[in-house]
């Protein structure tokens, strides 16, 4: 079975609470469950990590070189400053799929830049918590045409 990892960044466990009004009123919980449910119609492997720690999410996606077929991914603020992140993307050589909830190029200009977009196949923002979803769609789809 082929095998995502999904890596939720910095403050994504505060869905639901935080700013509504941006990222709308779902939690983490209610979007990795129906990631789940997708995951099995599609039939990939799914691997979730929540972490607010930039190590920690080089050191999940390093980890995926013996474990992952793509990689999705939320850096969350991390895209606008995280040079490790983007290099840890760069080193392992595994398509990745940059994420947002927010539509990042109509929000504060230092939120426009992505240090994470030019390493990745590509990126899906502003259409809430279905840009998971549909990245979800694209990587099996990428998964499928190697």
């Amino acid at each position: 079975m082929k095998k995502v990892l999904i890596i939720h960044g910095p403050n994504l466990n505060l869905l639901g609470q935080r700013e509504p009004d941006v990222y709308g009123n779902i939690n983490l919980a209610e979007i990795n469950k129906k990631l789940t449910v997708l995951a099995v119609s599609l039939g990939v492997e799914i691997k979730i990590v929540q972490t607010n720690h930039e190590g920690e999410i080089v050191d999940a996606i390093q980890k995926a070189i013996s474990w992952g077929d793509c990689i999705i991914i939320n850096p969350a603020a991390y895209t606008h400053t995280s040079v490790a992140i983007r290099d840890a993307i760069a080193s392992v050589n595994i398509p990745t799929i940059e994420v947002h909830l927010s539509n990042i190029y109509k929000r504060e200009e230092f939120r426009q830049k992505s240090f994470i977009a030019p390493v990745t196949v590509g990126q899906i923002s502003g259409f809430g918590e279905n840009s998971y979803y549909l990245a979800l769609e694209a990587a099996s789809k990428i998964i499928n045409a190697q």
